[in-house]
């Protein structure tokens, strides 16, 4: 096995099984966050493809300075972020001034609801929910942030978030019984 370095100039100089190493190395964990964005399977293969059609287009913009495995992620987050304003024009965004944010009482769902299964409630959430809800809760972005990625308001990155914080305990509620 290659050190990253290597691979990386390999891949610069264009060896088709280098790409081929760089893609078995990274894409199954680029996949996990393909995933949690798409719809889908074949929206997150999508995803997937056009982020690494990225990656090897720009690998000479990397500079080392900090991991490539954070580089990839990102260029696999923004690609994601990109499908999502290219298909927004058909979705609708409500803003409200003030979330309600609500509280689950409930214990137990997610001690008993496997990683597959919370993954599907989350594929299950609409886009705008779905886009707001892991850029925040699993990449770390601030509302700020979110806004002008996705150029929404604060005010609908924070409803966005919360409703998609409610559906899902919603959800999990209902798992929940399923599994009492």
């Amino acid at each position: 096995m290659y050190s990253e370095e290597d691979l990386i100039n390999r891949c610069l100089n264009n060896e088709a099984k280098a790409h081929t190493d760089f893609y078995k190395r990274f894409a199954p964990k680029m996949y996990g966050v393909c995933l949690r964005f798409a719809k889908n399977q074949m929206e997150a293969d999508d995803i997937l493809q056009e982020g690494f059609i990225k990656v090897f287009l720009n690998l000479r913009t990397f500079r080392n300075e900090g991991s490539l495995e954070g580089w990839i992620r990102r260029t696999i987050v923004n690609t994601a972020i990109n499908l999502f304003k290219k298909n927004a024009k058909y979705l609708k965004d409500i803003e409200i001034d003030k979330a309600e944010i609500v509280q689950n009482t409930e214990e137990g769902a997610l001690d008993k609801i496997s990683v597959e299964e919370l993954l599907n409630l989350i594929r299950e959430l609409p886009a705008g929910y779905r886009m707001v809800f892991n850029l925040n809760v699993i990449e770390g972005y601030t509302h700020k942030e979110i806004s002008e990625l996705l150029k929404i308001s604060e005010n609908t990155s924070k409803s966005q978030l919360s409703r998609a914080r409610q559906t899902l305990q919603k959800k999990l509620s209902k798992l929940n019984c399923v599994y009492c």
